[in-house]
């Protein structure tokens, strides 16, 4: 019986996952409950309706700086919590959350808030809608702060994570955290195949053990890429690849180094049948499944998102970075920011008050508060030395893996288009993995696609 494609059911994008029967849980897929600890938070439907232009304040005289996030049941909570604690900490300043469905709806409502004069003073929202607000010169540059802040330690950040809030001189976005996709795998099934995952260094490697592990009868696959372009992105980008060339004018997504390594993942899933996808169901069930085939055995291992170390079982499973393509390229997967940006339009009182929060939010201590407790990247070197990082990575070692994964990463390019170029690689992706179409041809089909996108906005 062939099982290729599995559909039906499986898990979660970029987001921490759960195994079956667990509530979604991760900071990326936003449930919109809120666990706040004081009357203060609110639905957005809520908000009042209010200038940015004058400062506001709470009933004890401190300036209000009202926060837009998103979240899931663990990500809203622990935000909550480092709120509070920042409201404890100083009495300048009031923090009122208010919680979205997912980061769509908080770009969404923060456009309309800022078009109608009731925008925020500070929000969580990705890089793209970042830099799109940022080029309509909708934030505050926050150099300005940084440069009179003796305190602050530039340096400390990771430049994969800082630098994607960066425009030149300016700087128009902090990092809340990072994500990276790592590799998850069982324990068991790496033990009877005789495999160790120290010895892999590259893909085409683990494309011989999932041969092994499948035709020595240790599990069904040999191993499980996540539904979608993410992966194969990554595989791209660590074999040399780009997603446009050097002056910007032109997509190279169907060049060699992309074509090479989506035409030998179809060939893995859909001929060799040493892989599967999942794909369907609702919601991120296709993720959930994904995880379960990597902890019951099913499958040798899966890549998934660092945040789904919040929810993964580690007496069953191991983590490891995502290795090389081949022995001629490197490792150099993608990691992504969540970022903190302050609203331009807030007052500088209230600004000023956005800028002391990301600080507190992001010091060594409330990173690593925030990676044990959500599996996703300190975007502080110095989290390593927090005492309570270093006791809790003796026993839980994972959690270094995609910190150390993220120190050679790559940025993930930035879309030009607004989205159409990756728009175009989703579809070629689902067409390589779940249709078992020729990667050069979805690839060329892709350029052309973005390549016309990319015209219109040069």
């Amino acid at each position: 019986m062939k099982m290729k494609v599995l559909s039906g059911n499986g898990s979660k994008k970029f987001a921490g996952a759960a195994l079956s029967g667990l509530m979604l849980m991760g900071a990326l897929t936003g449930c919109g409950v809120s666990t706040a600890s004081n009357s203060k938070d609110v639905n957005a439907e809520q908000t009042e309706q209010q200038s940015t232009s004058a400062t506001k304040t709470d009933a004890e005289g401190k300036v209000e700086v009202e926060f837009w996030y998103a979240g899931g049941k663990t990500a809203v909570g622990v935000i909550q919590n480092i709120v509070d604690d920042y409201n404890a900490s100083q009495d300048t300043y009031f923090v009122k959350t208010v919680t979205m469905g997912d980061y769509d709806e908080t770009y969404q409502k923060l456009q309309a808030g800022i078009a109608g004069n009731v925008a925020p003073d500070l929000a969580l929202i990705e890089v793209d809608a970042a830099r799109n607000l940022a080029d309509k010169n909708l934030l505050t540059d926050l150099s300005t702060y940084m440069n009179d802040d003796a305190d602050f330690a530039k340096d400390d950040y990771l430049s994969v994570f800082f630098d994607q809030g960066v425009d030149g001189e300016k700087v128009y976005a902090f990092p809340a955290y990072g994500t990276t996709q790592v590799m998850y795998y069982n324990k068991e099934v790496f033990e009877k195949a005789g495999v160790n995952p120290d010895d892999i260094k590259t893909w085409k490697q683990l494309g011989d053990i999932s041969k092994d592990i499948k035709d020595g009868g240790y599990a069904t696959y040999g191993w499980e890429p996540m539904w979608g372009e993410d992966n194969l992105i990554d595989l791209a980008l660590s074999n040399g690849g780009k997603v446009l060339s050097d002056d910007g004018k032109t997509v190279l997504i169907n060049s060699d180094e992309w074509v090479e390594v989506w035409e030998q993942v179809r060939t893995w899933i859909h001929d060799d049948e040493t892989m599967a996808v999942h794909s369907g169901g609702q919601g991120w069930e296709y993720w959930y499944d994904t995880m379960d085939d990597a902890v019951d055995g099913t499958a040798g291992g899966y890549i998934g998102s660092s945040g789904d170390q919040a929810d993964l079982d580690f007496t069953k499973v191991g983590a490891m970075e995502q290795p090389a393509w081949d022995d001629d390229s490197a490792s150099a997967p993608s990691a992504e920011a969540k970022q903190l940006v302050s609203v331009d339009a807030s007052s500088d009182e209230e600004k000023k008050g956005a800028y002391e929060f990301m600080k507190f939010f992001t010091n060594p201590d409330n990173q690593a508060t925030w990676s044990i407790n959500t599996g996703y990247v300190s975007v502080r070197k110095s989290t390593q030395d927090s005492e309570a990082f270093k006791e809790y990575e003796k026993d839980h070692p994972e959690i270094l893996v995609p910190l150390s994964q993220s120190g050679h990463a790559s940025i993930r390019p930035v879309d030009p288009t607004g989205g159409e170029i990756y728009d175009a690689l989703k579809i070629a992706a689902d067409k390589v993995e779940l249709e078992g179409v020729d990667a050069k041809e979805a690839l060329d089909e892709a350029q052309e696609i973005a390549q016309k996108a990319l015209d219109k906005v040069q």
